[in-house]
């Protein structure tokens, strides 16, 4: 097994948001905001090749959308999908099966792409993956996170005859190193793979962990649906994080790929950051 980050280019969001209750004098100290007090995150995806198979975890933002749309976002950045895979090797015509931790747009809408007038996956020999939980979830979207779900990255999946289930049950298995957590604070059943690498074990914390400035357990972004839940997460998955020495993979941490953690008299804190390819 072999894994590949994949960049997908950056992207802005108000630091506030991110970081909910948590004062700017605080946060601005790991993610400094510009002149309008939005911070810069990564979309950086993650490509598990694993003999005949191609995994792509989260597909970013895509570029099918408006640009009023994107012009909410900032997007910026040289990387894109389609060149990060071109430096590896592949095309997307390549990926064998696109999982995707949840369906904010941030994360699956690059999983769709526009042809014409039509909307079509993006990855035509594609597997996608999902569970009927979290899809129920997004389908049927509540008030305040139905802007994060938008009906064009997700119906064209199920449509296309594509899309898979997965049990929303913890250590469910997609291949013998490739293990499935469910979390339940950030949005209802969003999955996190950990796998088996060079005898570690790597965790995609995916919005479980956005960045390095959000280890200390209360720093719970304003996204998060459910905040007391995070938070009972986090305790669970630090510890077991810092008691197994696993390494974090950072989806939207703009500097920072991978981390590791050490107990501190502040508690959880970052011990080590580098980058995936020198593992």
């Amino acid at each position: 097994m072999t894994l590949h980050t994949i960049d997908t280019g950056f992207f802005k969001l108000d630091g506030g948001a991110m970081f909910g209750v948590v004062p700017k004098t605080i946060w601005q100290k790991t993610n400094p905001a510009d002149e309008n007090n939005m911070c810069t995150w990564a979309m950086r995806c993650l490509l598990v090749e694993d003999g005949n198979r191609l995994t792509l975890i989260d597909t970013g933002i895509g570029n099918k959308q408006s640009e009023k749309f994107f012009s909410f976002y900032y997007l910026h950045g040289e990387a894109t999908l389609d060149k990060s895979l071109a430096k590896l090797g592949f095309h997307r015509d390549d990926i064998t099966d696109v999982f995707l931790t949840h369906l904010h747009f941030d994360h699956v809408g690059g999983a769709v792409e526009r042809n014409g007038e039509t909307l079509q996956p993006a990855f035509k020999n594609a597997t996608y993956w999902s569970n009927n939980r979290h899809w129920d979830w997004a389908v049927n979207p509540n008030e305040r996170e139905k802007a994060s779900f938008l009906k064009e990255n997700i119906m064209p999946i199920q449509e296309s005859g594509q899309l898979k289930f997965i049990d929303a049950q913890d250590d469910v298995q997609l291949t013998p190193d490739f293990k499935i957590r469910f979390v339940h604070g950030h949005t209802d059943a969003m999955m996190l793979p950990l796998i088996n690498y060079k005898g570690k074990q790597v965790l995609y914390a995916a919005d479980l962990l956005p960045s390095v400035g959000h280890l200390p357990i209360p720093y719970v972004m304003g996204y998060d649906m459910f905040p007391l839940t995070t938070i009972s997460e986090r305790h669970k998955y630090w510890n077991e994080a810092l008691d197994n020495n696993w390494i974090l993979y950072l989806e939207h941490d703009a500097v920072n790929e991978c981390c590791t953690l050490q107990q501190t008299e502040k508690g959880i804190r970052v011990m080590e950051t580098f980058k995936l390819s020198e593992l």
